[in-house]
């Protein structure tokens, strides 16, 4: 059976060239008195023509594939601590109304967009290395890309405007609670959810209707486009200029507003005359500022791999892919804990044993 954006297809079946659309239509009009052997030779040429209908297939860690069961040891230990750690946190932004303020709002939809993508990648690096399972219906493999680079960018978003928090809470202290009201963190945080998942739509929304005759097999445990659209047979222009010209270009724009918000903060904060007023006001853009640096240090070291690493062996591009993927949301809950007396009480008051009553 053939699928077609999740749809069967029994007759039109979806072809590859102009070629195949002229079987397709002598098929279509065969009567059933047609001879077999004539009807099984031209429904195989559509088959053979259309090789679209193959899954792709994905690729663990290369040369290393006797080593996986291993791997996979510390991998599922990784994801573990990113599943917990985010968790707790979003759990006691929620449960502790010390932490309802707008700062600690941005950290839970931080929280929440590393979580979702340690839970988007997770099930198929697991099952390429703990079953060699490595098949996956295109339809999976779209959508898997595109939670993927939507993630990428709402999380970029989030640091612009967890860096826009800061700015206000220092640099205009007294209109902190009139502009960052719960209202208005609600609105930015929508919005900066869906300029991420809406960017990402056009250059995903044509991966379903292209051709795919080359090689299925894929260069990762998981679905990104740029991998994808190499083994497209079909136009991919638009597909290679879009994400360089407006999503690399969106995050590099956050980057340069984030980075030119916190010139205006250290300006402020120079002009205390108070040294340890001072020291309070740097202090609670540290684990921000700790954040930034491993989210687009990892970025820009993963951009770099890929796009002058061709000499570079494969199996380089394949752990920088895993650091881009598994250290931030690793790290954010462990920046935020310890650098955040709040958060960190919150924290020791959780696990703490509760006193018995006499």
């Amino acid at each position: 059976m053939l699928y077609f954006f999740g749809v069967p297809v029994i007759q039109g079946i979806p072809t590859l060239s102009e070629k195949a659309e002229a079987i397709e239509g002598e098929f279509l009009k065969t009567s059933t008195n047609f001879p077999y052997k004539k009807l099984y030779s031209i429904f195989k040429s559509i088959m053979e023509l259309n090789t679209s209908a193959r899954p792709f297939l994905l690729t663990g860690f290369v040369c290393l594939e006797k080593a996986h069961h291993w791997i996979s040891i510390p991998l599922s230990a990784v994801y573990t601590s990113i599943v917990l750690g985010n968790g707790i946190l979003i759990f006691l932004i929620r449960a502790d109304h010390n932490l309802h303020e707008p700062m600690y709002y941005f950290l839970a939809m931080l929280a929440t967009t590393d979580l979702g993508m340690t839970l988007v990648t997770m099930p198929t690096v697991l099952c390429v290395l703990w079953m060699n399972h490595r098949e996956i219906s295109h339809g999976a493999c779209f959508l898997q890309a595109y939670f993927i680079h939507s993630l990428s960018v709402t999380e970029s978003g989030i640091l612009l405007a967890m860096s826009y928090d800061r700015f206000i809470a220092i640099c205009n202290p007294l209109r902190y609670t009139s502009i960052l009201t719960n209202t208005q963190v609600i609105k930015i945080g929508m919005g900066v959810f869906m300029r991420g998942f809406g960017l990402i739509l056009p250059p995903i929304l044509p991966l379903y209707w292209f051709s795919y005759c080359r090689s299925h097999v894929l260069s990762h445990a998981f679905c990104l486009h740029q991998d994808i659209i190499k083994l497209a047979c079909a136009d991919i222009t638009f597909n290679r200029l879009y994400p360089v010209v407006v999503v690399f270009s969106m995050v590099l724009l956050d980057f340069l507003i984030i980075f030119c918000s916190y010139i205006f903060i250290f300006k402020t904060v120079m002009c205390i005359a108070s040294g340890e007023n001072r020291s309070k006001a740097l202090n609670t853009c540290v684990s921000h500022i700790c954040c930034i640096l491993v989210f687009y240090v990892t970025v820009i070291g993963l951009t770099f791999i890929h796009r002058f690493g061709k000499n570079v062996p494969h199996l380089v591009h394949i752990i920088m892919s895993y650091v881009y993927f598994l250290f931030p949301p690793f790290m954010n809950p462990v920046i935020y804990s310890i650098k955040t007396k709040q958060i960190r009480s919150s924290i020791l008051q959780l696990f703490s044993p509760t006193p018995s009553r006499t």
